[in-house]
């Protein structure tokens, strides 16, 4: 008996030895592309290294892609550089000014992936997630962008597609260390966290601070502060040498600009008078000549916080286009009201724009009409918050988090309907998504009369795999008995989106005549609806439902 028991484990470990072996040993390009949702392209472009022959271990292979891509952009960014002499066409040097900005921010975004895997900067395997959609965003905004206006022959890059499968692969290959290094967190009903764990303490202090707070410039219409321009004193702020958080006062008034802070420019706080106090008012619009992506009065920030005392308002007000436009880091806001005014005849009119990674909105308004806020892409927190729109008021492709806001429709045009969110996931192992939990969906003033006569749905599908959860959250009588709405009457995503509701209450909120999609979930059960709530649905993307997709929960 002894000698068989000696006999199994000797060859036990010769297995185990020859295991992991077989797990070290090289292998081609064609057998690690064939992992991958796009091999041939994979194949394309890795054949092209020199050490295709040679991958060892899948973290190799995923740097490799990365490194592809990255290569692959550079090789965009180049064309269109030498491609603006010849560009004539108004529309078409805006739109080539778009894709200029979004593969300069691609690349920022794949540098900062490449020096995580390569062990240079901290980060986790649902930081490269989230990067790397964001990758995949901006290539395909560009595209979309050119689509939206109608500019049927403006030339987008040739490599545009390639690219996009390449960082799809990159994804899907990032997907299973995300299942390797899944936290599994212990599901439980206990305190509900007021911010994300990447709010630090400091930050945390400064959002609930019911005093003044010290402030490294200030800006004022009346000439008492260090400028009178926003703008000016985020130029000012980018020249800095440390990046620490950097404080900036905006005291009372009403300041006409839009505003833009760069990917580079970070940790960024702007603090205010109050919500109805310092206004920030633009006036760009779709109609009125302004894409999408550079509509908002509010734009482009890095790690930029609006910091706003309890007793301190700031109102953004913007008219036409996105206020502001933000792409930064560890962006918070406070007390702040950011309106896009051009109403609801102009069209898509973005107040907000954020690709703020790490961002948090807190007491904040945003108000326009169609396509208010614009959560463009990366993790996104709103709390305390008030949001009007009409149609897609909520829409981007972030990992976007609302809770204790107040949602509300306005009235739109006649024989339109309103739409909350306008999800735009478009691959399977991006790890963003929609969450609301702990609002409140109302009517706005201008509907309150016009209720009966004007439908109302939480959503529809912007593109194939959108995801949304609506959870703990007050649905008035205006939100229709079907609850969400298909893209234009058509079958469009239908069976590759999630949308799900859980324990949501009120007038609207009942379930019996909702849309009985076959990918509409009526969440039965807390594990289930876990993975959308604030412990989870930031740090752990294994945890969220998909379509068609084998991920591991967990739970």
């Amino acid at each position: 008996m002894g000698k068989i028991f000696v006999t199994l484990l000797l060859l036990s470990l010769i297995l185990s030895i020859a295991s992991s072996i077989r797990a070290t040993s090289p292998k081609n390009n064609i057998w690690w592309c064939n992992q991958t949702p796009h091999p041939e392209s994979c194949e394309y472009y890795t054949s092209k290294t020199n050490n295709y022959q040679e991958i060892t271990h899948k973290s190799l292979f995923r740097l490799m892609l990365v490194q592809l891509v990255l290569k692959q952009v550079l090789i965009m960014q180049s064309e269109a550089q030498d491609f603006e002499q010849s560009l004539k066409n108004k529309k078409h040097k805006a739109l080539h000014n778009d894709c200029l900005d979004l593969y300069e921010n691609t690349i920022f975004h794949l540098n900062r992936t490449i020096e995580c895997m390569d062990g240079k900067r901290s980060c986790s395997p649902v930081d490269v997630q989230t990067w790397l959609s964001t990758a995949h965003t901006n290539i395909q905004t560009c595209q979309t962008e050119a689509t939206i206006v109608n500019a049927v022959d403006f030339k987008v890059s040739k490599l545009s597609n390639n690219v996009t499968e390449l960082i799809s692969s990159s994804l899907a290959i990032n997907a299973g260390f995300l299942k390797k290094k899944a936290n599994h967190h212990h599901i439980s009903k206990g305190k509900r966290k007021k911010f994300p764990s990447w709010v630090s303490s400091d930050d945390r202090k400064l959002l609930k601070s019911r005093s003044s707070i010290n402030a490294d410039l200030m800006v004022a219409k009346d000439g008492s502060g260090h400028f009178m321009n926003i703008q000016d004193a985020i130029n000012e702020a980018a020249k800095r040498e440390s990046k620490t958080r950097f404080v900036i006062y905006v005291k009372k008034g009403t300041y006409a600009e839009n505003i833009k802070v760069d990917v580079n420019n970070e940790n960024i706080m702007l603090v205010g008078d109050g919500m109805k106090k310092t206004i920030i008012t633009g006036s760009r619009s779709f109609k009125s000549g302004f894409r999408i992506y550079y509509s908002p009065t509010v734009g482009k920030f890095h790690s930029f916080i609006f910091l706003f005392s309890y007793f301190m308002k700031l109102y953004i007000k913007c008219k036409m286009s996105p206020c502001r436009t933000i792409d930064g880091s560890n962006f918070i806001a406070r007390d702040i009201s950011i309106q896009n005014t051009a109403g609801p005849v102009m069209g898509q009119a973005v107040a907000l724009r954020s690709s703020s990674d790490m961002s948090v909105f807190y007491h904040c308004s945003i108000a326009g009409y169609q396509d208010t806020l614009y959560v463009h892409a990366q993790r996104q927190f709103y709390t305390g918050c008030h949001i009007y729109g009409t149609v897609d008021f909520i829409f981007g492709d972030a990992t976007a988090m609302f809770q204790h806001c107040v949602i509300y429709a306005r009235k739109p045009l006649p024989k339109q309907s309103n739409k909350i969110t306008a999800q735009g996931r478009t691959n399977v192992h991006k790890n963003s998504g929609i969450s609301i939990q702990h609002c409140r969906i109302k009517a706005a003033p201008d509907l309150k009369p016009y209720v009966d006569n004007v439908t109302t749905f939480l959503g529809r599908p912007w593109k194939r795999y959108a995801r949304v959860a609506i959870m703990y959250t007050f649905l008035d009588t205006l939100v229709n008995p079907k609850g969400w709405s298909p893209w234009n009457k058509s079958d469009f995503a239908l069976d590759t989106l999630y949308y799900g509701e859980y324990k949501n209450y009120g007038p609207g909120s009942s379930l019996s005549d909702r849309v009985k999609w076959p990918t509409f979930h009526a969440i039965t059960s807390y594990s289930e609806a876990f993975p959308f709530t604030i412990d989870a649905f930031f740090s752990d993307p294994t945890l969220l439902p998909t379509t068609n997709v084998s991920i591991s929960t967990g739970l």
